[in-house]
């Protein structure tokens, strides 16, 4: 549970930077024994395809890294806004396409060695800019996104399938292959991942957390500026003297 943990404590030193008090919060998990405890009497909600929220008057959302495994994250997203009241605040932490990149990589080579062919492995996750525009389209204003990349090592392939499972992160794909994958496909995964992504003794997979927030528009809100209606060249404000002149 360590980057569910590094997870949760991002978003709760974003919320202590957030200059506002919330009176009722949603957490969207399937990991309840540690996200209810984000903000004190929380709602846990189920991250079902339907999410049932009690009523439609949250002033906070958390959607707690489930996010990447929504048959329709954006559905997420707008459900999650319709249960925000105005000036109400999402904010989601999930897994982003650069996550486990070295074990995509590998797995392909091995299994396209052993096998001739290649079976899904891995669930698609989203890059950090798709999941930005996922926010505008859900019509939440101030939209932000960035990423948190942490490189863990591991001895070697087996310690790294065993925390996948624990983390509740394995394949879960409903296209992947029903059949016992044979021990040649992991001997060979073992040699090209210790041969390509290796730092000479253990090695290393990327966890990539994406983390978003948007705000439910309200007139409260700040606004940006009309194009043309600033008071000041930018020339001035940075202290740059203007170009020669014709």
């Amino acid at each position: 549970m360590f980057l569910q943990q590094e997870a949760f404590d991002e978003i709760s030193e974003r919320l202590l930077g957030v200059k506002k008090s919330f009176t009722k919060t949603a957490v969207v998990t399937s990991w309840p024994d540690l996200w209810a405890h984000i903000v004190e009497g929380a709602d846990v909600i189920h991250p079902d395809d339907t999410l049932r929220f009690a009523d439609n008057g949250y002033d906070l959302i958390v959607h707690a890294m489930d996010l990447h495994w929504a048959n329709d994250p954006v559905g997420q997203i707008v459900q999650c806004r319709n249960a925000l009241k105005p000036d109400g605040l999402f904010l989601a932490a999930c897994f982003g396409g650069q996550t486990l990149n070295e074990l995509r990589s590998a797995i392909a080579e091995a299994e396209s060695r052993v096998m001739g062919g290649l079976s899904p492995r891995v669930v698609p996750m989203g890059e950090v800019r798709d999941y930005g525009a996922l926010l505008q389209r859900a019509g939440l204003a101030l939209p932000v996104a960035d990423t948190l990349t942490l490189p863990v090592s591991y001895s070697d392939t087996t310690a790294l399938m065993i925390d996948l499972r624990k983390m509740g992160e394995s394949n879960a794909l409903t296209a992947r292959t029903k059949k016992p994958t044979p021990k040649s496909v992991f001997d060979a995964l073992e040699t090209v991942y210790r041969q390509n992504f290796s730092d000479g003794e253990r090695l290393i997979a990327t966890f990539e957390i994406i983390f978003l927030a948007g705000w439910v528009p309200d007139a409260s809100q700040q606004k940006p500026l009309k194009p043309g209606s600033a008071k000041m060249k930018l020339t001035d404000a940075l202290r740059i003297p203007d170009g020669p002149k014709d």
